[in-house]
């Protein structure tokens, strides 16, 4: 009963890190920022971007594109993202 449920938000991005996979994130505003990201939490993304961090605060970012397709975890398998 104590089963840990994550969201696919924090999956999404703690794959993107662990694998520091390369990430477009497209804001609001239109603008793209290029990097790989290396932490995040509730409210922001911690963001490397030629040799430069940025905290970006998520309610200002519409998508986040990975370079490769991210890992899920189901049932204690690796799977690839079928999508």
């Amino acid at each position: 009963m104590n089963k840990v449920t994550n969201n696919l938000q924090d999956v999404f991005l703690n794959g993107a890190r662990k694998a520091r996979l390369n990430v477009i994130v497209h804001l609001v505003n239109g603008f793209q920022l290029k990097g790989v990201v290396r932490g995040f939490d509730n409210f922001t993304v911690i963001l490397d971007s030629d040799g430069k961090q940025m905290m970006v605060y998520k309610h200002s970012i519409t998508t986040i594109t990975p370079a490769k397709p991210i890992l899920f975890q189901r049932d204690d398998e690796m799977v690839e993202s079928a999508e």
